[in-house]
């Protein structure tokens, strides 16, 4: 039995992906950046898939940087951000609960000068807006927010936050790491009032190591990494072309389908909750209106010890961050969770390809296994 569920963590490459790299590999195999035909057929290919993505979250193909992942893409926006515009401003405003790609770059700038605010939720559970426009003020440089938490599901108030934040304090910019609600959430660019935005391609069916960062145009991002002035000099390196194809392939697959695949998923959560409702001892850490993608819950015992007994049975779920190595993110304190709770704390991640019988598999091994560790 092979029951894969954390998909937050990463997820199976779809065909058209595997087959977009595989092409480009053996076929289009040519360096972007050269003048002759294998190089041109090369930079039209990855044209092709910058369109692709631009055209999912609203923008232009210019506002599209390639990157190597999320976490290239939130390093470039924070410290691309900090150096073009901090010299005079030097606060950031975050979110308590951002992933560590965020929240450890904001440690870093922390130290070298910058002002980092994090806003917790309140005593409900929730974010406010309100909260975030209060942590503001003129010397701000720039807010960034998650739009779903990667261990709970949780959808943070991006839209309301940043439109809020551009009335009052319209040069501050604003920045969202999007991993989690990319083609899952319908979203776009403008509607977020979102100057920067953070992608990921092994989230959504590409392969690993490609991201994409989206720029707003007018708004100034200074290099992390310099060189021969690729992606207009934000990025410098030569393209990955097979895993840029890649990327551009499962956007494309998936790009037509957010709502319907978000309305199956919707089903498939139900029927998990319904499943191990009537587990004792189980408590459901995601709330309600969370997204249907990730389910986070506390099974009583220590989440590796539970973990390891499901991938016994070939059952495989997380404990939290897959970024975090298995060790406590300080994401489900934030959430009000208590500490035995988050001790025993796991995430179950679906797609629209998780079967209900999948699910039924895995509340009879969870129930197995609470009996059996706890006996």
């Amino acid at each position: 039995m092979f029951i894969y569920l954390d998909n937050a963590a990463t997820t199976k490459p779809c065909a058209e992906a595997v087959q977009a790299a595989v092409s480009a590999m053996t076929e289009n195999f040519g360096n972007p950046s050269s003048l002759h035909r294998a190089g041109l057929d090369a930079q039209l290919a990855v044209d092709n898939a910058r369109k692709i993505i631009a055209d999912s979250v609203g923008a232009e193909s210019s506002n599209i940087i390639f990157t190597s992942g999320a976490t290239e893409s939130n390093n470039l926006a924070l410290r691309g951000i900090c150096t073009a515009y901090g010299r005079k401003r030097r606060k950031i405003v975050a979110s308590s609960v951002e992933h560590a790609s965020v929240d450890e770059t904001l440690s870093a700038l922390e130290k070298s000068g910058f002002e980092i605010v994090r806003v917790s939720p309140r005593d409900d559970g929730n974010f406010y807006s309100a909260d975030f426009v209060e942590s503001c003020d003129e010397n701000t440089v720039m807010i960034t927010m998650m739009y779903v938490n990667n261990e709970t599901g949780y959808i943070l108030p991006v839209k309301e936050t940043f439109s809020a934040v551009k009335r009052k304090y319209p040069d501050i910019i604003t920045h969202s790491d999007c991993v989690q609600a990319y083609m899952k959430i319908t979203f776009k660019a403008s509607t977020l009032n979102a100057d920067l935005i953070s992608l990921s391609g092994h989230k959504i069916h590409a392969v690993k190591g490609i991201g994409a960062l989206y720029i707003k145009k007018g708004i100034r991002v200074l290099p992390i990494v310099t060189g021969g002035k690729q992606e207009k000099g934000i990025r410098s390196g030569t393209e990955s072309v097979p895993l840029i194809c890649s990327f551009g392939a499962a956007v494309e697959k998936y790009s037509t389908t957010i709502k319907e695949r978000f309305d199956r998923v919707s089903i498939l959560k139900n029927h998990l909750l319904e499943n191990i409702s009537v587990i004792d001892g189980i408590s459901v850490n995601s709330v309600d209106n969370a997204s249907p993608y990730i389910v986070n819950i506390s099974v009583g015992k220590r989440s590796e010890i539970m973990l390891h007994f499901l991938e016994r049975k070939g059952i495989y779920v997380s404990s939290g961050s897959a970024c975090s190595k298995g060790q406590q993110s300080g994401v489900l304190e934030q959430f009000g969770i208590s500490d035995k709770n988050a001790d025993s704390a796991l995430r179950i991640s679906m797609t629209a390809e998780t079967t209900k019988s999948e699910l039924d598999e895995f509340a009879k091994a969870l129930r197995e296994g609470i009996k059996t560790i706890r006996g």
